[in-house]
């Protein structure tokens, strides 16, 4: 592929190849169940963004010596369990000792080698679609503080624990070409990913763009994460993302909000946006049309 990707394809045949990718982290919730789910969920989104299906997945985890059995198995039976509903196994894993956990899964799956979505396949006026509200790493952040509202923490949660199994086969049958999943590098980053080098600019609408409840009034009071400090640093420094001068600067910092399970983004010619969302509707998915794809470079927010 000529530029990076959510995961590594090797063609095994004109009709079938592997789709490969890993992840994995350190505790975002406290729930070791949770924990273990969500990571795995996480992990196979990368297979999803390619427009694959998981097979079957490695652990990999790092524990400290003195965290209790019975912990451990909970993380390992979330990660199983979100991996058996994927349709897939967990074949095997690797453990080290290491005094912060850190758990998560190498995924392999198939794929077509001739419907691989990849990061870079836009043209202009395509529409631009979210399949999952963002603000993950704000909610997670707020909980940590023992700040967070209850309903939005749960609703959080269950998106993280939601697989983007659905949301791939849908996109994929409207034959979307160009789609990742939304993660450490906040929608903008992403976004700025999908454009890099094709002379086209994402416009962002900022009213169409879904965050969990809450996660508006948690920005504006600067609770908000490391990393996405970091990312907006990162972005802004290089120019090519513009904002809206009416918009507020912590709406703004929402954009940047590094996601954990976060939904797939995709571009979509604008004669098929209305079914991919009526279509994805009718499963559970909300795939919501939050921009267009111009002439230009980088994102503008509008």
């Amino acid at each position: 592929m000529e530029k990076v990707d959510d995961a590594a394809v090797y063609k095994l045949s004109d009709t079938q190849a592997l789709v490969q990718s890993v992840d994995f982290f350190p505790p975002i919730v406290d729930d070791p169940y949770d924990y273990g789910y969500i990571a795995a969920v996480n992990a196979m989104s990368d297979i999803y963004a390619m427009g694959g299906s998981p097979m079957f997945a490695l652990a990999i985890a790092a524990m400290p010596a003195d965290l209790p059995v019975d912990v451990i198995q909970r993380i390992m039976q979330g990660g199983i369990d979100a991996v058996h509903l994927a349709g897939a196994v967990v074949a095997g894993g690797h453990t080290i000792t290491d005094p912060e956990p850190k758990y998560g899964l190498c995924v392999t799956g198939m794929i077509h080698p001739e419907h691989v979505a990849v990061k870079s396949q836009l043209a202009a006026g395509q529409c631009v679609l979210l399949s999952k509200p963002i603000g993950t790493g704000i909610i997670t952040t707020a909980a940590m503080q023992d700040i967070v509202d209850a309903e939005a923490y749960v609703e959080t949660v269950n998106s993280m624990k939601q697989l983007n199994l659905m949301a791939s086969k849908t996109a994929m049958a409207h034959d979307v070409k160009c789609m990742t999943d939304v993660t450490g590098f906040g929608l903008i980053g992403h976004l700025l990913e999908m454009t890099e080098g094709t002379g086209l600019c994402a416009e962002i609408s900022i009213d169409y763009v879904r965050t969990f409840p809450t996660v508006p009034a948690l920005a504006a009071a600067g609770v908000v994460p490391g990393g996405l400090l970091r990312n907006r640093q990162l972005y802004e420094s290089r120019g090519n993302v513009s904002y809206d001068a009416a918009i507020p600067t912590y709406l703004i910092d929402v954009l940047y909000d590094p996601q954990t399970s976060g939904g797939l983004l995709v571009t979509i010619p604008s004669s098929e946006c209305h079914s991919l969302k009526t279509a994805g509707a009718a499963i559970g998915i909300e795939y919501v049309h939050i921009g267009t794809l111009k002439p230009g470079i980088g994102v503008s927010v509008i």
